[in-house]
C-alpha cells in the first residue's frame, strides 16, 4: 500500500510541475538606470512579473541580473516591463 502511495504521488508531482521548465537568468543593460533610486523602481516592477525570481542590480554598469522561470516568462517579456516603468533594456552582449 505505501509503494501504491508513493508511485501516485510521483505522479501527481511529474503531472503538476512542467518537465520543460528551468530556471534561467539574463544581463541586461538599462544605460537610463541613472540615480539611486531607479533601480528600486526597477526592481518592484519585475518582482510582479509571473516567474521572476530575483533581481540583481549592479547600479555601476547599469546592469540587471535576472533569474526566471522560463515556463512563466521570457527576456522578452522582461524588458517589456522595464520600459513599462520607463526604463528601456536590451540583453547585455
Amino acid at each position: 500500500m505505501k509503494l501504491l502511495h508513493g508511485a501516485i504521488a510521483t505522479v501527481l508531482f511529474a503531472v503538476s510541475s512542467p518537465l520543460w521548465a528551468a530556471p534561467k537568468s539574463v544581463t541586461l543593460a538599462v544605460p537610463g538606470m541613472t540615480c539611486p533610486t531607479c533601480p528600486v523602481t526597477i526592481k518592484k516592477a519585475l518582482m510582479k512579473e509571473q516567474g521572476v525570481a530575483s533581481v540583481t542590480v549592479r547600479y555601476e554598469k547599469k546592469e540587471l541580473i535576472v533569474s526566471f522561470d522560463d515556463a512563466k516568462t521570457t527576456p522578452d517579456a522582461i524588458m517589456k516591463s522595464t520600459a513599462a516603468v520607463g526604463f528601456p533594456s536590451q540583453i547585455a552582449r
